[in-house]
């Protein structure tokens, strides 16, 4: 059995170690178009921030390709998949054949059509190489406008800021971090970084990026009309599914590379894992793309299992997003905007100003659904449990669990014997 992964992220990590708990002996071949073996990108932010070396970016030791039986093919893009013939091509004019395929070749920065927005001085923060060049240029330049007020671009910002550049933050929504968060913690992380010195801009986007006569960029002109002076542009807005390969393959592609309950494409032994996939939401039943950590190592394992001959089914991913901003950290997991009006919910916050918290719980059916926390977040990995194993909740219980908090004796007792007194031969989940 020879099984080829594309892509060397977190997914095709994940991949390796599904096949190989169920298949010892087949061929893997990983072909990566960075010339790294798989790193942390979230990481990188703080090796931008000069607060990690590149020696701990590496997902796993140097042997653990070797030790794997992995066949590591690096600095190389795959050009065209033939799922009749079972081969792929790349650009290094070989062809290379497969009785199981993963497509993990994750997400793309996504630049919006702003005028001005192509030449030079304009810059993605999505992997290793944006990491380093941005590295190389923050010694020479001054101010830099960042273009997004999601995780990528306040990450982005705060990392520039800590090497010495003025940083401006621009947000079309009308609070930052409007995808994972809600307006109290985006107004709060928003407080705790115009308090260090990063001016962030929401309810406004680029309306044009301007240049001198030589071609360099000398500021961006915001929707509102005001200009901000920069040298370069961090353009931050999220990524897109990089799931054109498989497009021109004819497999079905939606929002991201559509898969089934053990993340098979329509192509019969190919499957899709991570940012390009649009695989189950397990809080919504639905089928969509979830860019994050977690889900990609998550659909890689699921998916390497299976293709190894496992036939166990993906029980979806879970939203979830984990941040720190100059010591306030933040978490959020689930479904935390709910449709305003819908009954279906029911919401309870807590928010003190003064010490920077803040709580909000959301609950559908007697069961929660999502959280948020800001500043104090110990207990995250408890609320997150009463999602994942769909906890039902109601009375006391739920009285407890919104105002002292989560604990274990608030599990149902057969989940806590099962998770933490198993049966003899019986595996805890």
């Amino acid at each position: 059995m020879t099984y080829v992964i594309i892509g060397n992220g977190v997914a095709s990590i994940g991949a390796i170690e599904g096949i190989r708990r169920h298949d010892k002996e087949g061929k893997i071949v990983v072909i990566g178009a960075e010339d790294t073996s798989a790193y942390g990108r979230p990481l990188i932010s703080y090796l931008l921030a000069g607060k990690i070396g590149p020696e701990r970016l590496a997902l796993r030791g140097d042997d653990y390709y070797a030790k794997n039986g992995v066949e590591l093919k690096l600095g190389t893009t795959v050009t065209a998949i033939d799922s009749a013939k079972k081969t792929v091509a790349t650009d290094k004019g070989e062809t290379v054949k497969y009785d199981r395929l993963l497509i993990a070749t994750g997400g793309i920065p996504f630049v919006p059509p702003i005028p001005g927005v192509k030449g030079e001085d304009i810059y993605s923060f999505t992997t290793l190489a944006h990491a380093n060049t941005l590295i190389e240029l923050s010694s020479k330049i001054k101010r830099a406008v960042v273009i997004g007020g999601g995780l990528i671009g306040l990450k982005a910002a705060e990392s520039l800021f800590d090497r010495g550049v003025a940083v401006t933050i621009v947000e079309l929504a009308p609070r930052i971090l409007s995808g994972g968060f809600d307006e109290k913690a985006g107004k709060l992380a928003a407080n705790r970084l115009k308090k260090v010195g990063i001016e962030v801009n929401c309810g406004v986007t680029a309306k044009e990026i301007q240049r001198d006569k030589a071609g360099r960029v000398k500021g961006v002109l915001l929707t509102d009309d005001r200009f901000l002076e920069c040298d370069v542009v961090v353009v931050a807005i999220g990524v897109v599914p990089h799931s054109a390969i498989a497009k021109e393959a004819g497999i079905k592609v939606e929002r991201g590379i559509v898969v089934d309950g053990k993340l098979m494409t329509s192509a019969k032994d190919v499957y899709a894992a991570g940012d390009v996939a649009q695989a189950l939401d397990q809080i919504t039943g639905e089928h969509r793309v979830v860019p994050i950590w977690p889900n990609a190592y998550n659909q890689g394992y699921a998916s390497g299992r299976n293709m190894a001959g496992a036939k166990q089914p993906y029980m979806g991913g879970l939203p979830m997003n984990s941040i720190s901003f100059y010591g306030l950290p933040t978490i959020s997991v689930g479904t935390v905007n709910p449709p305003e009006g819908d009954m279906n919910f029911e919401v309870h916050a807590l928010l003190d100003e003064g010490k920077e918290t803040y709580r909000k719980l959301v609950f559908r059916e007697g069961r929660l659904v999502g959280y948020v926390l800001v500043g104090d977040i110990d207990k995250g990995g408890m609320y997150t449990a009463f999602i994942k194993f769909e906890m039902p909740l109601a009375g006391e219980a739920k009285d407890k669990l919104i105002n002292a908090g989560p604990e274990v004796f608030l599990w149902p007792a057969e989940l806590f014997d099962e998770t933490w007194n198993p049966e003899p031969g019986k595996v805890a989940r």
